[in-house]
Formats: structure tokens, C-alpha cells, sequence
């Protein structure tokens, strides 16, 4: 016979279980509402890079094309969104000064950069030229000088071969900024709303050859001048935010 007392704290029992499995429920489901949230935003992010580099690539390639046709040969290296012009074209060995074929490079180089650029930056250049609006912006482009392992032996650009590389950067900078100076006008916004300039120099003497080589042939293929482009990250906020309101649609809907 089950008396009131006992019957009472089955019923008890029961609820208790009842309300574990609800909490337990609302926990699965708090986790797989995070574990969402978490790899949408993974996606989004991976996908906003792998576009961007896909954009970086795309401009390479427009700017190789461009420079193909005036009968300048460059190579790509688009992993790592780096337009090679070799040192041949441009400078003697050992020297700073362009050589007056160099110049010439220099100045398709120029024309070729002042009519893709314009297009994946904020201000600056012919826009109407441009087909469609990017998904992705530059953030900086860098001409970045290389040498080979030879130590130069003189004073001021010729003292070693940082100096040397530098200087070699920043002659072609300058000559580029000479042949279209609205090179040296492109912009692009960050997050503060400020359009910082896109153009730069760098130099890195013999530390990073592209040939491990000792003969001739591999040195002056580290012998160079390397145009480096960078994209504007993406909008970490802006993708948070734009998850939210996906997640909490998503929540709302069930």
C-alpha cells in the first residue's frame, strides 16, 4: 500500500529528474549555440582571407599583363603577393643609380601600377576605369630592395648591403613617384576613418634570397627588386557583429 508520504516524495523525485533534464537540455543547447557561433566565425574569417588573397593575386596578375605588353618581364610569386622585377633591368651590380634602361622599366612600371592601384584603394587615380567595385583593399605596397651576398666596399649607399638595398629601393620609389606622381597619392582608410598612403620602401640586403645558390647565376637572381603587396584586414567587428545577428535570427527562429 503507498501511502501519502511516499507517494509525495516520488513525486518529488520525479520533478527533481524533470528539472535536471531541462537544465541539462538548456546546457546542450547553450553549447551548441556557442559551438555556432565559434564556427561561423572561423568560416567567415578564413573565407574574408582566402578572398583577399584571391583579390592580392588577381592584381598581380593585371599588373603582369600590363607589364608584358610594354615588353617588361617580371615574375609572380603570389603566396606571398610579391611582383619580382630582377636587378638586371634596373641597376648595375653594385651600384644605386638606375641604369637608363632601368629607368625605362621604372616608368612602365609606373604606368602599369597607376592604372590597376587606383582601383583597390580609397582615393587616388582614374576610378571610373575600374570595372566593379572589390571586395578587398591594399593596405600598403612595398618596393623592397634585395642584393646578392658580394659586400660592396665604398661609403653612404655602397657601405654594406642594407644601404645598398635600401638605397636601391628608394631610387626606384622615387623614380616611380617622378614618371606619376599620383602614385604617391594612393590611399586607403582604416579603421579610424584616416586614408593612409599606400607606397613604401624597404630593404633587406642579402637576408632573404629567393637561391641558396653560391655561383653567378643564383646570385643574381637575389639581385632584386621585390614589390610586396599587402591587403586591408578584415573588419574583426564588423564580422562579430554581423554573426550576432545571424546567431540571434537563428535562435529567434526556433
Amino acid at each position: 500500500m503507498i501511502t501519502d508520504e511516499v507517494y509525495e516524495q516520488a513525486v518529488e523525485e520525479e520533478n527533481y529528474f524533470v528539472s535536471m533534464t531541462d537544465m541539462m537540455v538548456g546546457l546542450v543547447f547553450i553549447f551548441i549555440i556557442m559551438l555556432m557561433y565559434f564556427a561561423l566565425q572561423f568560416r567567415d574569417v578564413t573565407d574574408q582571407l582566402t578572398s583577399a588573397n584571391q583579390t592580392r593575386t588577381q592584381i598581380l596578375k593585371e599588373l603582369q599583363k600590363s607589364l608584358k605588353d610594354k615588353g617588361v618581364d617580371v615574375t609572380l610569386d603570389t603566396q606571398n603577393g610579391i611582383l619580382r622585377l630582377p636587378d638586371s633591368i634596373l641597376f648595375d651590380k653594385g651600384k644605386a643609380d638606375l641604369r637608363p634602361d632601368g629607368i625605362e622599366a621604372a616608368d612602365k612600371l609606373a604606368a602599369a601600377l597607376v592604372a590597376v592601384l587606383p582601383c583597390y584603394t580609397s582615393s587616388g587615380g582614374n576610378k571610373p576605369q575600374c570595372s566593379r567595385h572589390p571586395m578587398h583593399l591594399l593596405e600598403s605596397v612595398y618596393i623592397e630592395g634585395h642584393t646578392d651576398i658580394d659586400v660592396p666596399h665604398g661609403v653612404g649607399c655602397l657601405q654594406d648591403n642594407f644601404a645598398l638595398s635600401v638605397c636601391r629601393s628608394v631610387a626606384t620609389f622615387r623614380e616611380l613617384l617622378r614618371s606619376h606622381s599620383d602614385l604617391g597619392e594612393l590611399c586607403t582608410k582604416n579603421s579610424a576613418g584616416q586614408c593612409e598612403k599606400i607606397m613604401s620602401v624597404s630593404g633587406y640586403g642579402e637576408e632573404r634570397p629567393v637561391s641558396t645558390g653560391l655561383g653567378e647565376q643564383s646570385q643574381q637572381r637575389n639581385r632584386r627588386i621585390d614589390l610586396r603587396l599587402l591587403m586591408l584586414a578584415p573588419d574583426g567587428g564588423a564580422a562579430v557583429h554581423d554573426l550576432d545577428q545571424r546567431l540571434r535570427g537563428h535562435v529567434l527562429s526556433h
